[in-house]
């Protein structure tokens, strides 16, 4: 089970535009998908329409299992929502002996996943540090604009040190750049730098689009809003990459009887 956290201290980067349809087109791809919103402006529940009532903070504070608060939004793909009292587990952070350490925790018994996919909020605080110390891969968005550029380096900051303090070892398996448009000079320039700095890691980048932008308004992914669109056709590409990386599934032994079986009769070949 892949655990993947997309996270950038950085606000408007298209967080949550990635998170969603990475999350969708891997359950198009046949792969089974949990997609968690950390971010207490519960971004996802308004993008992915969902009416449950149990929630991520219910679930950390031990109020109800994973299974009471996961909404199933098709094949293969459910959502752990988030809201606003996602805020009140700071508190309870506080009186616990290791804080960072909820996530790992609580999530220890989610099983049947093919992916676990976490949309963090726009800060570093407890909870996303939860989340890294948590996740095994870290997917970092970041505008093809010159300030969120600028930003970049502190959230690679950030990982490098979680990664020393703990002993962890969060590995930034791409950088995403997004809301690019060619055709502007600035853009142009700052992919380029992306693409110099960091060459074996930054993606192709998500074009501007309109559809992008519409998508949430209808609840559904890119790819059931307009499979068509420039931002299908991105996304796409980004998920064909993250199954291209992903780990071959080991075969399963042979039974012993079986292997004996065939061992005998090599010998009384060879007899």
């Amino acid at each position: 089970m892949r655990k993947i956290c997309i996270i950038n201290q950085k606000g408007g980067v298209g967080k949550t535009t990635t998170a969603v349809n990475i999350a969708s087109g891997l359950s198009r791809e046949g792969r089974k998908v949990l997609l968690v919103d950390v971010d207490p402006q519960g971004n996802i529940a308004h993008s992915l329409a969902t009416q449950k009532s149990l929630n991520l903070y219910h679930f950390l504070s031990g109020k109800c299992s994973y299974v009471d608060c996961v909404t199933s939004l098709g094949t293969n793909l459910d959502l752990m929502h988030s809201d606003e009292s996602l805020t009140k587990i700071e508190s309870d952070f506080a009186t616990s002996r290791n804080p960072t350490q909820l996530f790992s925790k609580q999530f220890s018994d989610v099983a049947g996943y093919d992916y676990l996919i976490f949309d963090c909020a726009p800060s570093l605080g407890l909870l996303n540090q939860n989340v890294m110390l948590f996740c095994e891969e870290a997917i970092i968005p970041v505008t093809t604009h010159y300030l969120p550029m600028t930003g970049l380096s502190g959230i690679l900051e950030a990982i490098q040190d979680i990664n020393g303090h703990f002993g962890h070892n969060l590995k930034v398996t791409h950088i995403v750049p997004t809301l690019h448009d060619g055709r502007n000079k600035t853009n142009k320039n700052m992919l380029a730098k992306l693409e110099e700095d960091y060459p074996e890691i930054t993606t192709h980048p998500i074009r501007v689009n309109a559809k992008l932008a519409e998508a949430p308004a209808s609840g559904k992914s890119i790819f059931a809003y307009d499979k068509r669109s420039r931002g299908a056709k991105d996304y796409g590409d980004l998920v064909k990459t993250l199954i291209k990386s992903e780990k071959p599934k080991s075969k399963p032994l042979e039974p012993i009887s079986m292997r004996v079986q065939r061992m005998m009769a090599h010998v009384e070949l060879e007899d």
